[in-house]
């Protein structure tokens, strides 16, 4: 059954490829890859594989393969992804010696793709369970090892009709989860090899603020913190028809936004929305940004270091789809606000526990509580520590789980 379903998943993407720009990124990626390996690939050198589906579990990777370089630099570290959102960003990422998309997991892909790489250990980054490459790494007896995972009762290995598809989580040869909650699930199955060590993002986070970016621009447009600044982070027009609306109204604050889609459309609707001068940042200057209200990043790249001169932060997707990276604000000892679709997202709900992060539900949330932030600055202040303290005492994964593997 499971071939079926990735045979017609292959004739999909084939199909779709013909339409869409992103799908035929992937098939081509997909079928280049053994061309790539096989050209990259030193027989006499020993390899580790990191699979990551997108951007986001690569930068739960990242810390791990960082590390790894440093304490074992005999290595070499092998990248794939599945997706172009995070090959096409990370493709000339320098922590990996080689880089490509992981081929649709057919028996066929599979073996052929073990055969030309012979990885001695393999991390799968949290949502990644390909039947056949799993089971013939089992059956060769590679290491693999599933990282920052995180499972919910409502996922097809504890249901009834997924009983056979379960099987593939006890290819792995330990979990590193992020709770409790996975533990005991996985346990219902019979898999025992599982530690709890959290999240690796924590330590990735952090990483970055140790590295943040100095941005003139951004500097001057703060002007020595003569206004506090809003920064509203990866947001979509739901959000910003509630900040926006706000901050229109007040001249003694200043206002960055970073919105998750920089197409040319969305940032035509965000002007039409504002009152009062915005700048673009690939269009701006020192100096012409000293005296502007509203500075739009219409870029990628900088987010992570641009909540680091903010005094309060918004994360957008709550009231979509879901939300977005909120670590990258709290490591700022910022507040961070977000709508009400964050239920899935552990540390979202951790955040809100801790009293560092603050859900909304419309604009008069906002609005009280902005208003709240403004009249009592001890408290926007505590807030933004308790956002900090928490992800400062969630760190340490990375050491957890290399600390537990053996190369």
């Amino acid at each position: 059954m499971y071939e079926i379903v990735i045979s017609l998943y292959t004739l999909g993407v084939a199909v779709m490829s013909l339409f869409n720009d992103k799908v035929k990124k992937m098939w081509r990626g997909e079928r280049e890859a053994f061309r790539v390996l096989r050209n990259s690939v030193d027989p006499g050198s020993r390899y580790v594989w990191f699979h990551a589906a997108s951007l986001g579990e690569f930068e739960q990777g990242r810390p791990i393969m960082e590390r790894l370089r440093r304490e074992h630099p005999e290595l070499k570290i092998l990248l794939t992804f599945f997706s172009p959102s995070g090959y096409e960003v990370r493709k000339n990422y320098e922590g990996a010696d080689i880089i490509c998309y992981l081929p649709l997991d057919t028996y066929f892909n599979a073996r052929r793709f073990l055969n030309l790489v012979h990885p001695e250990v393999a991390f799968f980054i949290k949502y990644e369970f390909w039947w056949n490459y799993l089971h013939i790494l089992k059956r060769r007896n590679v290491p693999v090892y599933s990282v920052s995972s995180i499972f919910r009762p409502n996922q097809v290995f504890f249901r009834w009709y997924g009983r056979t598809y379960s099987n593939v989580l006890k290819c792995f040869t330990r979990f590193f989860v992020q709770n409790e909650v996975s533990r005991q699930l996985l346990a219902k199955l019979g898999i025992t090899e599982v530690e709890i060590t959290g999240d690796t993002r924590f330590d990735r986070v952090l990483q970055i603020k140790s590295q943040a970016k100095s941005l003139p621009i951004v500097e001057a447009f703060r002007q020595d913190y003569k206004y506090k600044v809003f920064v509203a982070g990866s947001s979509w027009p739901p959000d910003e028809d509630i900040f926006i609306k706000y901050f229109n109204g007040r001249d003694d604050w200043k206002l960055i936004i970073a919105p998750h889609v920089i197409g040319e459309d969305h940032l035509q609707q965000i002007l039409s929305k504002l009152k009062g001068k915005a700048v673009r940042y690939t269009e701006a200057t020192p100096e012409s940004v000293a005296d502007a209200k509203i500075l739009i990043i219409d870029c990628f790249g900088l987010l992570s270091s641009i909540y680091g001169y903010g005094h309060v932060s918004y994360v957008g997707g709550g009231f979509g789809v879901g939300i977005h990276n909120v670590l990258e604000a709290a490591v700022w000892n910022i507040p961070v606000i977000f709508g009400p679709n964050n239920e899935r997202f552990q540390e979202a709900q951790d955040l809100l526990a801790s009293g560092g992060g603050r859900q909304i539900d419309g604009y008069q949330q906002f609005e009280s509580l902005m208003n709240g932030y403004i009249a009592d600055d001890s408290l926007r202040k505590a807030d933004g520590d308790k956002a900090a303290q928490y992800v400062s005492c969630k760190a340490g994964a990375t050491g957890k789980i290399l600390s537990a593997v053996k190369f």
